[in-house]
């Protein structure tokens, strides 16, 4: 954790919502409702909005699950949100049966924020056909106003 997301204290309005939106990522997770819980949460990376870019943060939460056979199992989970004008919308949510899967989720999420714009060969054929065609149907106008 950053010490970015360590310093920054969140309203509880927010941390409300994390608790409940971790609890129903358990309960999707096939695990009973009543008896799991979360027992931690942390922010894990805390990207603010700005006036050109919409916000995100990524959560953590450890907690213990009971599944359909009475058993109490360690869970690892994650919840992603798009910050969008100061309100919270849940993006993704995970729960997984090691630490070492959250962080695959990690890694996953780290490079749909942080990556290239250009990093396939499709969206670069794309962009590349786009200006073709453009230049096309350009060429193409200034042809017929010519006439």
């Amino acid at each position: 954790m950053s010490a970015e997301t360590r310093a920054v204290r969140f309203p509880e309005r927010i941390m409300r919502q994390i608790r409940l939106d971790s609890h129903r990522a358990i309960v999707r997770a096939h695990f009973c409702p009543d008896r799991s819980e979360v027992l931690n949460l942390r922010c894990t990376d805390n990207c603010r909005e700005n006036d050109t870019v919409f916000g995100s943060q990524l959560w953590y939460f450890d907690g213990v699950g009971v599944d359909d056979s009475d058993r109490r199992l360690p869970i690892y989970g994650a919840v992603e949100y798009s910050i969008q004008f100061g309100l919270h919308e849940l993006v993704d949510d995970g729960v997984f049966d090691t630490n070492a899967e959250r962080e695959k989720f990690n890694s996953v999420y780290h490079r749909e924020h942080f990556g290239s714009a250009w990093s396939t060969p499709a969206q670069r054929w794309f962009a590349i056909g786009l200006i073709c065609i453009s230049v096309i149907i350009m060429a193409t106008l200034a042809n017929l106003l010519s006439l």
